[in-house]
Order: structure tokens, then C-alpha cells, then sequence
């Protein structure tokens, strides 16, 4: 009887109620799960050699017989030896299996094993350290392509590719979600064929076919889920602003906007007066002019009596963004407020009283505007600051408070790259301020190693003479060990590296510079470890010119506006992404003196180095992001999967850009014919939609 696809993990041969939390931790919890839980890569066992001819350091399987009972030995606490000696026509060789104590009773004398691994030695000291075994007689992993999965505590591959085995083996009939005629103009293969040879492919021509099916299937139903999303929020009624002369926004500023400011103001306003939501991307480099952008959405709402919610990262941000605004605004009598964790008791509820009444007309905040207790009379426009911060669960959340859909601006100053724009940004339309302001020069970046740091000191305290300030920014908090503050590249790239010791970290750096480097100099020290009030107090002093240097991790990534700062230094540069060291760099040149950006690193590695040259060579957000793009892979772009959207188990946004075009282009004439996938051949499409974004079910909705 066919296993079926619902059929829970635990009720498998051989999995009881530990094996299945621990397959849980994977999230595999049903037969159909496991089925849709792709090999990370694979091992090629189809070359069985004996063991005379077999190559050195080469993983090759070797067909030999256990000749004398397997010997256990502790060589000291937490290390087990278990070693055994095999043979067969040709010669003999030793085995050592190290903390693998099974291994002793799996062995039997006399038995004959397939054993997959490299052979070391030559003649008779022929030796391989913890091969991967199975009988010869009931061998199903060998003389085949081997799947190598994802794994935790508790399972092991050969458990985990068994199971699956066993499912691609005895599962039910596997439902065909793509319909026939997409598949030929494809040349795609069936939905049966792609999941037996994606986990135990027949040869490397049926792996290509079974990846390429696998790959378009998701893109095409992620683009598929994402243009459905589009065609709900084009079809919903939004407020409606009144249209208002630019001219009369424009008498408030103290300068005349670019050309791409003006051009993403008059997209937002003809979206505010369509009568539906407005969902608009402004993408811009930092210091592109985006807070102007938001002022006129915020503008635009007051004018029409409605209100409006600015969220922005981080208190100080907000704080930033609340006396910018009022200054902006105030003159137009728009009312601002600000509402973040540190606004608490009496003022708390004054504010949250005057939010409901319709008293306040733009409210600034972190993540408690999503708190209870905040409603609001009128919420008509939503904005979101550094979307890569905020998610679309996020968005929903302040936008549920409305009551309807109000109209949502997202604005980021991470360049975005276009090929993966498409998905992480495929409900939203998109505005791009491709210019700088007049007046603005670019920072000239260098790249220098250890030999020069003497000589780069001097040129701080030289930029200093001149009244200048300077950002040394450090990717750990303290030392030795992990930090928790490492930013995720830096996490990331020092797991790969080696352990964090080495890196300079904020706050015995901040002591020597100030004891031993600059003792005649005002050295201040920011980091997320201290409270709010400090930190704040901190970035203050540095705003009002009271600090030379501030020494600080990517706490500042995200902060305040100090166009008298000329100099950002960050150490260990080859820890950091691409586009957080552009973030960086963006912190200076915000004034009119020309700024410096200069890249730190002890690393020799032509990699690290070609890698940190791109941002000495240009400016360009956007290409920065497209190498960062190509040299990382998507993987986290954005944090913890902040976007919200669903996490891709095939496709790879970097590979596959084709096929996502392909995908894209077949998911606009099917939905051109059947809007809603509603027709019967499309119902199985449509689950496979749904499944797709499981994690956000309220996205359809």
C-alpha cells in the first residue's frame, strides 16, 4: 500500500518519538516534507575499486571483508578509537573510526562491507579514517550518486537518505502541479521523474533536468503568489489624498529637490489619488534625499485629513527623524509626534489619546507603533524607513490598525539588486533616486593593510587639525570569543575564518586609542550593548561636534546626520558584506568637505582583497550590490529573512536569473488567462502557491 504524502514521519519503520523531534527540528514532519527536502549536494560512490588499486586521498568505495574483531580504545576523555583491519584479494588496510563507538558492534568478523571514504598509504599501511559503511548484501548507497543533506543532532545522512528512499520508493502518486502544456513549452520534467532523480539521480543529464524542473516550479509559483498579491492590492479601494500643487510643498524646503526627488514625489501623489493602496518601493543610495520623500507623503495625508505612521529602525533614527520633520512641517500645521519604547506613563498616554482622536497627524516610532493600546483616528499612509528592517508581517501589522488598507511607502537605502528586487520586491512598485543632491562629492575609498596604520593615524589627527570628525567602526564589542553584536556578515565570514580573537573590537580599541594613540583627543565609544540613553547621549555629543572620533560597531550603520564628519575608518573591512561597508561609507560625505573612507584589513587573500577594490572603484550602490550579490549569494540579504516572503529550497537567485525571467514571463500570460488560478486544471498550482508562502497565510487574504 503506497505511503501517503500526509503521513506523519513518525509512523515510518525505524523513526519513534526521538527521531522525529529531531526530524522536526528540520521541519520535516510528513512524508511529503521529507520529499521536498533537497540534497545540499552530492557524493559520487558509483567507483568501486580494491583496495591495491584504490588512489590516494581520492573518496572512492572500496569492497573489503572485516578480518579481525573490531578494538575500542579511550585515548582520553571525549576521544574514542575504535580500529579494525579489512581486506580483500588485493591487499589490507586499516580502519580507525574516531567517537564513532557503533561502529565496534556494526562490525562483524567475517562480513564483507562497502566502504566509502579516501585511502591514505600505500602496500600494506593502507588506512581510512571514518569511512561511511553498509553490508555489501544489502548495499543501497553505493554505485550511485549520493544525496548529502541538511542534518541536525540525532540524524544521521544515512538515516535521513534512507527515509527518503523509502518515500520516493513507496509515496503515493506525487500531484502534477505544473500543467502539461507549460511543461512541453519548457521542456520540463514531470513533477514523478524530478523528485526521485533531484534526491537519487540516475546519472548527471537526469540531476540537470530534475533541478531545472524543481527551480522553475518555485520560481514560477513565487512569482505567481507575488503577482496575485499585486492584482489584490490593485483590485482593494485605498484612500483617496487630494491632489495638492508641488509648488506649495516645494515653498517649505530649503532647497530645490533633484530631478529623481520630484519624479518618485509625483509618482507617490498619483498613486495617493488613484483610490487604491498605494505600495511603492523608493529605493535610493544614503544621502539620496528619500526623508524629503516621506515628508511629502506625510504632507499630501495631513492635507486630506488623514494621518500617517513613520517606523524607522532605531529610537535615535526616529528621534532624527521627528525634529527634521517638525522643522519641515510645522509651518504647514501638520502635528508630529513620537512614540518609541522609551515614551512611557503619562506621555505614553497623552500621545496614544491624541493618535486616537485625530490630534496628531504624522507619528514617528520603532516597533511600538505596533504595540496594543495605539489606534488610530484616520491612518491613511504608512511609511517604512530601511525596509530591509521590516517585514511584510510587520507592514500588515501597523496597516491592520487602519482598519482598511491604507497606502504604504517603503523606503531603503540598502541597494537592492535587480535580479533579486524582482522577488523580495515583487508586490511593491518601484521608484529609484538615482541622483545625489548638488554640492555632494564622492567619497574617495582606500583599501590599506596593517603596514599602514601609523601613517593613517596621522591622517586622522591631520583631518582633525582641520575640524573635521571620524568613524572607526570595529566588528566585535569586546574580546576574546564570539560576540553577539558581530553583524551577521561578520558572524558569518569569521565562522569561516577562524574564531573572532583577532578582530578588533570597540571597547578595548576605544581605551587604547584614547590612552596610548590620540591622549589629546576627545575619543567617544558607542556599541548595542549599552542602554538607549547612553548610546544616545553618545551619538548627541558626536552630532554637536563635543567628540573628534567616535569608535563604534555597526550600531551607526543606521544613524544620525553628521555632514561634519569626513572620515570613516572600519577595521577588519574583509569581515563585513559589500553593501554594509557601502552602509558605512555612507555615514560621511554628508557635508561639503571632501570625506575619506578607508578599509582595514590584515587579510592577504587575493579574494578578500579584489572583493574590498570593488568599493575603492566606485560609488554605485547598485553595482556594489550586484558583486555583493555574486560573491556572497542571496543567502540572508536581508537580515533574518525580514522580508517575510518564502525562503527558496532550489532556486539560487544568483544562478538562476534566466530561469527566473522564464518563470516571470509564463506566470504573467497564465494569470493573463486565469487572474485567480481558479479554473480546475489550476487547482493543484494554486495549492502549490499557497503551500509556498505557508509561513505569511493571511498574504492571500
Amino acid at each position: 500500500m503506497p505511503l501517503a504524502l500526509t503521513c506523519p514521519v513518525r509512523e515510518l519503520p525505524g523513526v519513534g518519538a526521538v527521531r522525529a523531534g529531531s526530524l522536526e527540528r528540520l521541519g520535516l514532519r510528513t512524508v511529503e516534507e521529507l520529499l521536498r527536502c533537497y540534497p545540499r549536494a552530492y557524493e559520487d560512490r558509483r567507483r568501486t575499486v580494491s583496495l591495491a588499486d584504490a588512489p590516494e586521498n581520492l573518496p572512492v568505495c572500496v569492497r573489503a571483508m572485516v578480518a579481525e574483531p573490531p578494538r575500542l580504545s579511550c585515548v582520553r576523555r571525549g576521544l574514542e578509537l575504535v580500529k579494525v583491519r579489512v581486506v580483500d584479494d588485493t591487499g589490507t588496510a586499516w580502519l580507525t573510526f574516531f567517537n564513532q563507538r557503533y561502529s565496534k558492534e556494526a562490525l562483524r568478523v567475517g562480513s564483507w562491507y562497502v566502504f566509502y571514504g579516501r585511502v591514505e598509504g600505500s602496500g600494506s599501511r593502507r588506512a581510512m579514517t571514518n569511512p561511511v559503511f553498509e553490508r555489501a548484501e544489502h548495499a543501497r548507497f553505493t554505485g550511485r550518486l549520493m544525496p548529502i543533506y541538511p542534518l541536525t543532532r540525532g540524524i544521521s545522512n544515512n538515516l535521513l537518505a534512507g527515509l527518503i528512499l523509502r518515500c520516493v520508493e513507496s509515496a503515493g502518486e506525487l500531484e502534477e502541479c505544473l500543467p502539461h502544456p507549460l511543461r512541453q513549452a519548457h521542456g520540463l520534467a514531470a513533477a514523478e521523474f524530478a523528485c526521485r532523480n533531484i534526491h537519487f539521480p540516475a546519472d548527471e543529464q537526469a540531476l540537470a533536468a530534475a533541478r531545472r524542473r524543481l527551480c522553475f516550479e518555485e520560481l514560477f509559483c513565487l512569482s505567481l503568489g507575488l503577482a496575485m498579491l499585486r492584482g489584490r492590492r490593485t483590485a482593494a479601494s485605498g484612500p483617496v489624498f487630494a491632489p495638492a500643487p508641488m509648488e506649495e510643498f516645494l515653498a517649505l524646503l530649503p532647497f530645490r529637490p533633484t530631478a529623481a526627488q520630484l519624479r518618485t514625489m509625483a509618482a507617490a501623489a498619483a498613486d495617493a489619488a488613484a483610490g487604491r493602496p498605494m505600495n511603492r518601493l523608493v529605493q535610493g543610495d544614503v544621502g539620496s534625499g528619500k526623508t524629503i520623500v516621506a515628508a511629502f507623503g506625510a504632507w499630501l495625508a495631513a492635507r486630506s485629513s488623514f494621518q500617517c505612521a513613520l517606523m524607522a529602525p532605531t529610537e535615535l533614527l526616529a528621534e532624527q527623524h521627528v525634529r527634521s520633520l517638525e522643522a519641515l512641517l510645522g509651518p504647514a500645521g501638520v502635528r508630529v509626534g513620537l512614540l518609541t519604547g522609551s515614551v512611557k506613563g503619562r506621555r505614553r498616554k497623552q500621545l496614544c489619546a491624541a493618535l486616537e482622536a485625530g490630534e496628531v497627524d504624522l507619528v514617528v516610532g520603532t516597533h511600538a507603533l505596533f504595540s496594543e493600546g495605539v489606534s488610530f483616528a484616520r491612518l491613511g499612509l504608512v511609511i517604512s524607513d530601511e525596509q530591509h528592517r521590516f517585514g511584510v508581517a510587520q507592514r500588515a501589522a501597523l496597516a491592520a490598525k487602519a482598519g482598511s488598507a491604507p497606502h504604504v511607502l517603503v523606503m531603503s537605502a540598502t541597494p537592492i539588486p535587480r535580479t533579486l528586487a524582482l522577488i523580495i520586491y515583487g508586490d511593491l512598485d518601484v521608484s529609484v533616486i538615482d541622483q545625489l543632491p548638488p554640492g555632494r562629492s564622492p567619497v574617495k575609498t582606500y583599501v590599506v593593510g596593517e603596514d599602514k596604520r601609523v601613517r593613517m593615524y596621522r591622517f586622522v589627527r591631520r583631518l582633525v587639525e582641520q575640524g573635521r570628525q571620524a568613524y572607526i567602526v570595529c566588528p566585535a564589542v569586546e574580546e576574546p570569543g564570539q560576540d553577539p553584536e558581530l553583524p551577521p556578515e561578520a558572524a558569518l565570514l569569521a565562522a569561516r575564518s577562524g574564531p573572532t580573537a583577532g578582530m578588533k573590537a570597540a571597547v578595548p580599541y576605544a581605551v587604547r586609542l584614547r590612552e596610548e594613540v590620540f591622549p589629546d583627543l576627545r575619543v567617544g565609544l558607542v556599541h548595542g550593548r549599552m542602554k538607549s540613553a547612553d548610546k544616545d547621549a553618545v551619538m548627541r555629543a558626536f552630532a554637536e561636534g563635543a567628540l573628534d572620533i567616535l569608535v563604534s560597531t555597526t550600531v551607526i550603520e543606521v544613524g544620525v546626520d553628521v555632514p561634519n564628519a569626513a572620515l570613516m575608518i572600519v577595521e577588519d573591512a574583509d569581515r563585513f558584506g559589500l553593501s554594509q561597508l557601502h552602509q558605512l561609507r555612507g555615514r560621511v560625505g554628508r557635508g561639503a568637505h571632501q570625506s575619506y573612507c578607508v578599509l582595514v584589513t590584515a587579510s592577504r587573500s587575493p579574494d578578500s582583497l579584489a572583493r574590498l577594490k570593488i568599493l575603492s572603484g566606485t560609488n554605485d550602490g547598485f553595482r556594489i550590490a550586484e558583486e555583493d550579490l555574486k560573491l556572497r549569494g542571496p543567502g540572508d540579504f536581508f537580515g533574518s529573512r525580514q522580508h517575510g516572503l518564502p525562503q527558496l529550497a532550489m532556486a539560487d537567485l544568483a544562478e538562476d536569473v534566466e530561469v527566473l525571467g522564464e518563470a516571470r514571463q509564463a506566470a504573467e500570460q497564465l494569470l493573463s488567462r486565469d487572474p485567480e488560478l481558479s479554473a480546475p486544471e489550476h487547482a493543484p498550482l494554486r495549492r502549490r502557491v499557497q503551500a509556498l508562502f505557508a509561513e505569511n497565510p493571511d498574504i492571500f487574504n
